[in-house]
Parts: structure tokens; C-alpha cells; sequence
């Protein structure tokens, strides 16, 4: 007696297993992308302190904080002392650091000497947090669409 066996497997259990695996996939990729903006947002909220720090030790070094811009990595690493980037170095940078003056409501801005406001702008776009800001004054902010997340 011969016992007639098929191996495999037919195309409707290889259907199944297919759209299995895309429903995984499609739950998975979006949280994964979104702990790897956390942990973006994380490393500009250390570099913001960093940096502000930094500035802390100009000030009491010279009697004022020092304003610079830093578009794409471009700023000169001899007139700003401080590391324009957050990270270990440039190449793997998520932002861009820089400085300026402090907003004051009806007035414009304060002075330098009294007040500096370091700004991480991401390099890859984030549109929920945007800039990452943080003032001498000790105000927190970003320019983002949910500023819920910015300073979780």
C-alpha cells in the first residue's frame, strides 16, 4: 500500500503567512520610526544643555554670551568655541546648534550680555517638535506642531 504524501505548502497558506507578516510590519515600522525620534529629540535636549553650559562659562569668562548661526554645519570652528552639532561628531549629527538673542515680548529682543537663547534645529525634518529652544532665563520651547513632545 502506497500512501500518496505532498510536500510544501499550497499558495493559500503561503497567502496568509504574506499578509500576516504585513500587518506586523505595518504596526511595527511606525513605532519604530517614532522611538527613533525620541531618541533624536533626546540627544538636541543634551546638546542644548551642553551648549548651554558652555555659554554659561563664556559669560563668566567675558561678561556676555556669544551669538552665532551654524546653517548646515557651516560655522567656523575658530570664532565659536563651543560644538555646533549634537553627538559625537558631525557626519552623525540629528542638529544643528546655534545661538542668539533672547525674545522680549513688546520690545524685540534683550541683549546679548543679558540673555542668550540656544536653538537645535533638526537636520532631518521633525515636525512634531521642530527647533528645540532653550533661553539663559531657563525657558523651554520648540516651533514644532505638538510641543507636548519637545522636553518630554
Amino acid at each position: 500500500m502506497k500512501i500518496n504524501s505532498t510536500r510544501g505548502f499550497s499558495l493559500i497558506e503561503l497567502m496568509i503567512v504574506v499578509a500576516i507578516i504585513g500587518i506586523l510590519a505595518s504596526i511595527a515600522y511606525p513605532a519604530y520610526t517614532n522611538s527613533i525620534l525620541k531618541g533624536k529629540r533626546a540627544e538636541g535636549r543634551t546638546a542644548l544643555a551642553e551648549l548651554m553650559q558652555q555659554q554659561e562659562r563664556y559669560l563668566t569668562q567675558r561678561n556676555t554670551y556669544l551669538a552665532f548661526t551654524n546653517t548646515s554645519g557651516t560655522t567656523d570652528p575658530v570664532s565659536v568655541p563651543f560644538k555646533v552639532y549634537s553627538g559625537d561628531n558631525p557626519a552623525n549629527a540629528a542638529y544643528w546648534l546655534s545661538a542668539d538673542t533672547c525674545p522680549d515680548g513688546a520690545s524685540g529682543t534683550l541683549p546679548i550680555a543679558d540673555c542668550v537663547r540656544v536653538v537645535a534645529t533638526p537636520i532631518k525634518t521633525d515636525p512634531e517638535a521642530g527647533s528645540l529652544r532653550m533661553t539663559s532665563t531657563g525657558t523651554k520651547d520648540c516651533t514644532g506642531t505638538k510641543t507636548t513632545v519637545c522636553w518630554k
